[in-house]
């Protein structure tokens, strides 16, 4: 059986995403250590805000993320700016790698930290995650649905 050009495209996408994730996971591990959501590093947090509720599940808003969050994103964006072509389905493939690559690295954060494991990924273990829903946190459900309605736009 051979796979479609399209899907085979697909997969390798997937697949580097993933593996950006897992090595981003390990660094931010090497970061952060035990101390998720950047609660031990030297950097500005706000943590109250009604800004916060809607854009970023209630969780608090640093330096660190404020400049690593967009980092990705341009890093992610760096293709377009190679060949310099841009379309829409090219855009939509890249927000929906960057929403797979979050909702990795981060489940992979707890996986892999020697910190937390299996065992720990749950609402009661990880307090910056405020909103659960079986067994994970919103957002990866939200991300999830949202990257694979932009991969089949973009394929």
């Amino acid at each position: 059986m051979t796979l479609s050009p399209q899907l085979a495209q697909l997969l390798l996408t997937v697949g580097f995403v993933l593996v950006l994730a897992y090595m981003f996971a390990q660094a931010e591990i090497h970061i952060e250590g035990d101390a998720g959501w950047a609660a031990n590093l030297p950097t500005w947090r706000i943590e109250e805000h009604w800004l916060l509720d809607i854009f970023w599940g209630g969780r608090a808003m640093t330096g660190y993320h404020a400049w690593v969050f967009p980092f990705i994103s341009v890093f992610f964006h760096a293709p377009v700016f190679f060949m310099a072509q841009w379309s829409w389905q090219l855009e939509a493939r890249i927000v929906a790698s960057i929403m797979l690559f979050w909702i990795a690295e981060d489940f992979l954060w707890f996986i892999i930290n020697p910190a937390f494991g299996w065992k720990r990924f749950r609402a009661d273990q990880v307090a910056w995650h405020k909103h659960w829903r079986c067994g994970a946190p919103v957002d990866y459900w939200l991300f999830a649905a949202a990257s694979a309605a932009l991969y089949g736009y973009a394929y």
